[in-house]
């Protein structure tokens, strides 16, 4: 079987517009035996001038506007005749760049880009494609509004901790700011806001929230008990098991200008190249950490378990000084760079930190310090699966322990590959080490669970579930401002501007959003909480046993 195709997404553009033949070739997807380089020339050939050309012209799709397949059911080797199948061919996309143009000259958001949007694209697949399993927690985080609803005097509770209010009114983003943020946190949060408007136009129902941008949790669950309590709805980055505030993505998924990381969608592909560098049986046998150390004294305590003349606790820890790297355009702070030791460290700062996706996408077992806060993710992360615990009152030991485990202990997967031609067969054995298949689920968990798709589906179901809790009309406060892209990008031209152009959403996604999973239930949520401990402690089993065993050698 072959297939004809265009090797390159700009020869399928110059097809569009000039001919569209140019830049086709034959894939060979299935076939009885290999033609030789004259027989794949002749096939080509075949292909483009004598069924293509006349093909096109008598369906009528002359000139062509989108990437299209000509399916040949049985090899022309073969001297029978064969069938060419055309799959329907869908729609262009509309695309809606900036248009700082319009809004240089009226100061007003542009009114071109559609309100309303329906998929065309498979568009049962909101009933067919389930969204990954955290999403799950969003019915956890609103759980404590579920009985009594969220009322307008709820929402005003937590003004005093907010950096600003976000209303959704008509399929149109408004913002109130009341206080400076640290950093352009507030911006990117919102820019990621007015992004979801354009990948899902007037899907979301109207809303209003409160925001803060800080780092930890405000919100006690000690200060609201009783069944009419009414806590104050208040969204943040991270939250803990003592606090209600409601997690949501944090700014940096489009970008964290202060330290030149790229948007999510763009440093993700960049970070899986970078594991492509060097495979994880050539990488430095140890485990690696950068970052700033002076944000809490949980990582100034890291820094004693780094490589010395007195001590090896297979750990190499850096400083990472921003305003240095600043200087020198950040070439040795590239993230998609930092994949070249066998494990990578995570640990939180002053709260839970925007470090984490990055080490957890480095395809590198994550060593995962006991964490205090936990964000929008990783609750449904599983220790052993998805990455190492270690623990937090005794770093030094853990992390020794942790990297010995894993240099040494491996297991053998044998891959067979049977391939019949003219009687001949090969068997291929690759060994995989067992903490290899740990780095993949982790890395997939990020890479794939957490791509930018799903970002956007996770906030979309977030406020979706949160606005239908409210108990009265949103409105619009006179010292409000309407959001767009315009009103946001078009006035800089420092690097927000460039990650602001680097993760603008051009188009409306032409998919519906994936299926929100039902509430845990209460036991079923109880078991997976119990079995995370139990791994865990697991572990914690067989660190005490490695160091009892290294103290009798010892005696």
């Amino acid at each position: 079987m072959y297939t004809c195709v265009y090797k390159h997404e700009k020869e399928r553009r110059k097809a569009s517009k000039n001919d569209p033949l140019a830049g086709l070739w034959i894939s060979k997807t299935t076939a009885q035996r290999h033609p030789t380089t004259v027989e794949e020339e002749r096939l080509n050939k075949y292909c483009t001038l004598y069924h293509l050309l006349p093909l096109t012209r008598g369906l009528g799709l002359f000139p062509l506007d989108n990437l299209f397949s000509f399916v040949f059911l049985q090899s022309i080797f073969s001297g029978n005749s064969f069938k060419i199948s055309v799959p329907s061919l869908s729609k262009t996309p509309l695309h809606f760049p900036l248009n700082c143009n319009a809004w240089n000259q009226t100061q007003r958001c542009p009114n071109n880009y559609p309100t309303k949007h329906k998929p065309t694209i498979n568009p049962g697949r909101s009933s067919n494609q389930t969204c990954p399993d955290y999403f799950r927690w969003i019915h956890e985080d609103l759980r404590h509004w579920k009985e009594t609803g969220i009322t307008r005097d709820m929402v005003e509770s937590a003004r005093k901790f907010a950096y600003f209010r976000l209303i959704i009114l008509d399929g149109k983003a408004y913002v109130d700011r009341y206080r400076k943020s640290i950093q352009t946190r507030d911006v990117f949060t919102v820019w990621g806001i007015v992004q979801l408007l354009r990948w899902y136009p007037g899907r979301l129902p109207d809303l209003e929230l409160m925001f803060d941008t800080g780092d930890r949790p405000v919100i006690r669950s000690k200060d609201y008990r009783g069944p009419n309590a009414g806590p104050p709805p208040l969204f943040r980055y991270c939250s803990d098991w003592a606090s209600l505030d409601i997690v949501f993505p944090d700014w940096s998924f489009w970008g964290w200008a202060e330290t030149n990381i790229k948007p999510w969608r763009h440093l993700s592909k960049d970070i899986k190249e970078g594991n492509k560098r060097i495979q994880w049986e050539d990488r430095v046998p140890l485990a690696y950490w950068k970052g700033n150390p002076n944000v809490h004294k949980t990582r100034q305590d890291l820094l004693r378990c780094n490589v010395s003349d007195q001590h090896n606790w297979n750990a190499v820890l850096y400083i990472q000084d921003w305003i240095k790297a600043s200087t020198e355009g950040y070439k040795q702070s590239k993230l998609e760079d930092q994949c070249t030791h066998r494990y990578k460290i995570y640990i939180e700062g002053w709260a839970w930190s925007v470090s984490e996706k990055y080490i957890l996408a480095c395809n590198s077992p994550t060593l995962y310090v006991t964490p205090n806060f936990h964000d929008f993710l990783i609750r449904g992360m599983v220790p052993q699966q998805h990455y190492w615990p270690i623990r937090e009152n005794n770093k030094c030991k853990s992390l020794k322990f942790a990297v010995e485990w894993g240099n040494n202990h491996t297991a053998k997967l044998v891959v067979t590959i049977c391939y019949t031609a003219m009687f001949f067969a090969c068997i291929v054995e690759i060994v995989i080490p067992e903490s290899n298949l740990q780095r993949e689920a982790g890395s997939n968990y990020i890479l794939e669970d957490t791509k930018m798709e799903n970002v956007y589906d996770y906030m979309f179901h977030l406020l979706n579930e949160y606005a239908k809790l409210l108990k009265y009309k949103p409105s619009v406060p006179e010292t409000a401002i309407e959001l767009c892209p315009e009103v946001m990008a078009c006035p800089t031209d420092s690097v927000w501007r460039r990650f602001m152009d680097d993760s603008l959403e051009e188009t409306p996604n032409d998919v519906p959003p994936c299926a929100l999973p039902p509430p845990y239930d209460p036991q079923v949520l109880k078991a997976f909480v119990e079995d995370k401990v139990k791994s865990t402690k697991q572990v914690e089993m067989w660190e005490k046993e490695y160091w009892d065993k290294q103290d009798i050698q010892k005696q």
